[in-house]
């Protein structure tokens, strides 16, 4: 496997604060790796910095594209980022109504990201829509029905066809279980791992859930005040935890 993604010496602060705190990662092609911790231990804001939300206070983050050059994402121009945010990248909200838009229906919803790449014919828009709101495991006849009398399971999985309809390469992902019902939980891992698997996607996921970091990284990164205090295989991690941070937060899952 080849690398697609280094970040170097990433610092940012909120006031006083290190949300991240001189912080390195790389990720490569097919690999999903998960980040877990505490709330506040900077997760998200890594996340985010990563997929260009925020802008970093320090340090470098680069990225090989589909034509095989790396990119200084601090400093590519905003169109340059916008089209990758629309082709290579996708972000996936812990709240989908945060990456869908509510008043839009399903369809149009998913057929606004092809647009953006440049498709006009709408027989072949509706067409790759029905495909992929089918292959979200939504019925094909709710397809003109708009987001905001879905269920919230239908909605994440509308907004996670929304978003690899374009067959990014790489995709961020901030707890995308959060706030579901157990049982609508499984059935989402199940899917986002599958099209994982199917699409060879390169994944950053963000959860407080160790179950949900188990089932879906190869590895993990564990964050408490800022900084990665562990890192490794995920199965290495959670069954012989060695930070002190990592042991609190398996044994208090095991209490449960």
């Amino acid at each position: 496997m080849e690398q697609i993604l280094k970040a170097k010496a990433i610092d940012k602060k909120f006031g006083s604060v290190y949300a991240c705190d001189n912080l390195s990662i790389e990720l490569y092609t097919g690999e999903v790796v998960g980040i877990v911790g505490e709330s506040g231990s900077g997760k998200s804001t890594l996340l985010n910095c990563l997929s260009g939300s925020l802008v970093p206070d320090g340090g470098n983050i680069t990225y090989l594209d589909r034509d095989n050059n790396w990119l200084d994402l601090l400093s590519l121009p905003e169109p340059r980022k916008r089209n990758l945010l629309r082709t290579e990248w996708a972000f996936v909200h812990q709240n989908p109504r945060d990456g869908l838009r509510m008043a839009v229906s399903a369809g149009g919803n998913i057929g606004e990201r092809l647009m953006a790449i440049g498709y006009r014919n709408y027989s072949q828009i509706r067409a790759e829509a029905t495909e992929w709101i089918e292959k979200v495991e939504i019925d094909a006849i709710r397809l003109d029905d708009k987001p905001s009398i879905f269920s919230g399971g239908m909605q994440q999985r509308l907004q996670i066809a929304k978003n690899l309809i374009t067959k990014p390469r790489l995709i961020f992902m901030d707890e995308p279980t959060g706030g579901l019902d157990v049982s609508v939980q499984a059935r989402l891992l199940d899917l986002i791992r599958s099209l994982v698997r199917e699409l060879g996607l390169s994944v950053i996921i963000v959860t407080h859930d160790l179950a949900v970091a188990r089932f879906m990284a190869n590895r993990l990164i564990v964050m408490k005040n800022g900084k990665i205090v562990e890192t490794g295989l995920t199965d290495q991690v959670l069954d012989d935890p060695q930070h002190s941070y990592t042991q609190l937060l398996v044994s208090s899952i095991l209490k449960v």
